[in-house]
């Protein structure tokens, strides 16, 4: 397992987590590392025990994906996450899941947050999916979530059999165009919460 202390409490956090599958990104053409995905058993508590080292905020949503296909599964899921950034990377918390496992297999026993995924920025999910599919990494998950005008496409590729870590491939969209990721309006809507004391918004 990668645990995401031991990048912070490296020389250089961008340069450490650059250096994640680093051949493997290589090999197939992969762009700048966007997002750390993270497991842990409870996205607010993380959330807060973050914060408290001058990460984030967090904007911390809650409920069910439009569309999640599971190893050609199709399910019914609700769920809980955070968004926040650290030194122009984006770290997404994610805690186990209603109608799927897929966020507990990994859980550290003693409550360690890790890294699960490493998160890229791409055009279209799909065809990012099929490039590493025809290269011999299968996908796993493709799903999308919904908050208003705005969608988050994401597709899960088969986990790296030298490091565990699983490739995403993400894509904002408004109204069907894609954005950049929203960052400073996530930063405010993570403010907010804190100000507010609600800490979850239901989406």
């Amino acid at each position: 397992m990668i645990y995401f202390k031991d990048l912070l409490y490296t020389n250089n956090f961008n340069q450490a987590v650059e250096s994640l599958a680093s051949e493997f990104r290589e090999e197939h053409g992969l762009p700048k590392i966007h997002q750390l995905g993270l497991l842990v058993k409870n996205v607010e508590n993380a959330a807060q025990q973050l914060e408290a080292k001058g990460i984030g905020p967090f904007f911390i949503a809650a409920g069910s994906p439009v569309y999640w296909m599971e190893r050609g599964d199709k399910k019914a899921i609700n769920g809980k996450m955070g968004l926040g950034y650290h030194q122009g990377i984006e770290v997404e918390l994610l805690e186990p899941l209603d109608g799927s496992d897929f966020y507990t297999k990994n859980l550290d026993p003693e409550g360690k947050i890790v890294v699960q995924q490493l998160g890229f920025l791409v055009d279209d999910v799909e065809t990012w999916a099929d490039k590493l599919s025809i290269a011999g990494t299968s996908l796993w998950l493709l799903g999308q979530l919904r908050l208003g005008p705005v969608t988050y496409d994401f597709a899960y590729m088969k986990p790296l059999e030298d490091s565990g870590l699983i490739i995403e491939f993400i894509t904002w969209r408004l109204l069907g165009l894609r954005i950049s990721p929203p960052r400073n309006l996530l930063k405010f809507l993570g403010r907010m919460e804190k100000l507010t004391g609600k800490r979850t918004i239901h989406v």
